[in-house]
């Protein structure tokens, strides 16, 4: 009946007891996302300048790291980084492979939202720039990246929710992360409630941001508008 069903998925008591193994593994979390996102958003916007105006060798790296990463599913890379390179006689940490996953999968989505907050500014402003005289670099710093990053902000939010879900799989090459603690818990207790538990810490981290990036794009939408 329905209470055997609250009992096997939703128990109090397993839910109090699995609870500080859940919150050890949510600060793992929010760390790994956390440096994930400051190490991509800094490797995805040097990405996206060399994708866009180095000489063209470098031009046709930088898109196949932007393709190759963006078609990549996660979780191929994090094995790839974690069980891989020891073969190459590179030994990291779980927490450590586990960010540079995370972060060549972030700067490849950071590059192409910055590119096309890039390619929406008006092309007459580089052209206006030049003519005043403003060198490349500060025309790009202070004049094109400001607007070209608003254009950028409510996906990039969305890329950052994204990859708060995608830490979940940091698990799999022995992350103690959220999701790691929740299934050992499950096995530890024989009851799936550390799961339903860790769904909700998950739903209480990400929703705020999920509402967030609606709020962006709409106000994005207005501005567009206007």
């Amino acid at each position: 009946g329905p209470m055997d069903l609250i009992d096997t998925f939703f128990n109090p008591a397993i839910l109090v007891r699995a609870m500080p193994l859940l919150l050890s593994g949510l600060t793992t979390t929010i760390g790994l996302g956390l440096a994930s996102i400051a190490l991509g958003m800094a490797l995805g916007l040097v990405v996206c300048i060399l994708r866009l105006y180095a000489p063209l060798p470098v031009r046709l790296a930088a898109t196949a790291f932007i393709d190759a990463f963006r078609a990549l599913p996660v979780l191929v890379v994090l094995i790839l980084i974690y069980y891989a390179l020891p073969f190459l006689g590179v030994r990291l940490s779980s927490f450590t492979s586990s960010t540079i996953g995370l972060s060549l999968v972030f700067a490849a989505f950071t590059a192409e939202v910055i590119r096309a907050g890039i390619e929406s500014v008006p092309k007459g402003q580089f052209e206006a720039a030049q003519a005043l005289g403003l060198p490349f670099r500060l025309t790009l710093f202070k004049v094109i990246l400001p607007q070209a990053v608003r254009v950028a902000i409510p996906p990039q939010t969305s890329n950052c929710v994204s990859l708060f879900k995608e830490t979940s799989l940091a698990s799999v090459v022995a992350m103690p992360d959220l999701l790691k603690q929740a299934t050992d818990a499950q096995a530890f207790m024989g009851n799936p409630t550390p799961l339903i538990g860790a769904a909700l810490v998950y739903l209480v981290l990400l929703w705020p941001m999920v509402r967030l990036v609606g709020l962006l794009e709409a106000r994005a939408r207005r501005g567009a508008t206007r």
